[in-house]
């Protein structure tokens, strides 16, 4: 019972429903549940950061952001009761989803038989083991008290998830997604920048969720750049990056003193010496930090 085929009236009030769709047989053929009898099965519980989408339209539109890469399997994180992912395995690909909850995990393997289900934490989880070591897209209406801690996990396995999509608030999102001279632009931004195109696709409203979040949402779209290989120190980078956004309001000259060992290697002509971090594009870091190394 995982809301394919069901008139989803009292789900998004009265607005949305939904056609019965063959391609979704391999699931249960109970006869299907309102969103409040859902709610009554699986509590969203906010120490794992739950927001069930009830939106149908939405849901669809989230699953269509993975068809970019039609040729990869799915993992999706955090199903929660299905609601994206009655989309998702439409698509005729291999899915999995992970789960942490033991209530949505009950409620999957009861009313979802043959979905993939993999009870855990994703933050935990070996990912060449999810499938056999070969690369994936990487999807979810992501827990919002752990959407960073998951992009940081996608960066150390940026091998394997040559796209990620999804849902997360949108403050996150855009954060990810903007670019340098916005204040929005931080850590997050250059690290996942400086492997993957971003993407901020739409906004999502609060009241589509239950419990609505006291913040919107936003839809975003990661795919690797071209970049395969980084010229400088990849640690020393990352620690450049954290030094000046730690202090976002001074210049780069005060802030990269607690880089160097000793004195500083840059030039006194070092163009970015006069900048503060979200003036500088991830090149700029790039350049910055082979100057450092005294490659530049």
């Amino acid at each position: 019972m995982i809301l394919p085929n069901f008139v989803a009236a009292s789900a998004a009030g009265g607005q949305h429903s939904m056609r019965e769709d063959s391609n979704f047989s391999r699931f249960s053929n109970q006869t299907y549940s309102i969103w409040t009898t859902l709610m009554r099965t699986v509590r969203p519980k906010k120490a794992l950061g739950q927001h069930f989408l009830r939106d149908m339209d939405i849901a669809q539109r989230i699953a269509g952001t993975v068809d970019i890469r039609a040729d990869l399997p799915i993992l999706e994180i955090g199903p929660g009761t299905g609601v994206l992912t009655q989309f998702l395995s439409q698509k005729n690909r291999e899915l999995k989803v992970v789960e942490i909850d033991n209530e949505s995990v009950a409620y999957l393997h009861e009313n979802c038989p043959g979905l993939d289900v993999i009870e855990g934490d994703f933050l935990k989880m070996d990912l060449n083991a999810v499938f056999g070591g070969r690369q994936f897209v990487l999807t979810g209406n992501y827990p919002y008290n752990i959407s960073s801690q998951i992009f940081f996990k996608m960066l150390d396995n940026k091998e394997l998830i040559p796209c990620c999509t999804g849902m997360l608030q949108r403050e996150v999102a855009q954060r990810i997604c903007s670019g340098p001279g916005n204040k929005d632009y931080g850590i997050l931004s250059v690290f996942l920048q400086l492997w993957y195109d971003t993407e901020y696709l739409f906004t999502v409203n609060e009241n589509v969720f239950d419990p609505p979040p006291k913040v919107k949402s936003g839809v975003i779209r990661l795919r690797r750049n071209s970049r395969r290989q980084l010229e400088c120190s990849e640690a020393l980078f990352r620690k450049i990056v954290k030094a000046t956004f730690g202090m976002r309001r001074k210049m780069l000259r005060n802030s990269l003193r607690q880089v160097y060992e000793k004195d500083s290697p840059l030039p006194a002509d070092c163009p970015y010496l006069d900048k503060r971090p979200e003036q500088l594009s991830v090149e700029d870091f790039i350049r910055l930090t082979l100057m450092v190394e005294g490659k530049a």
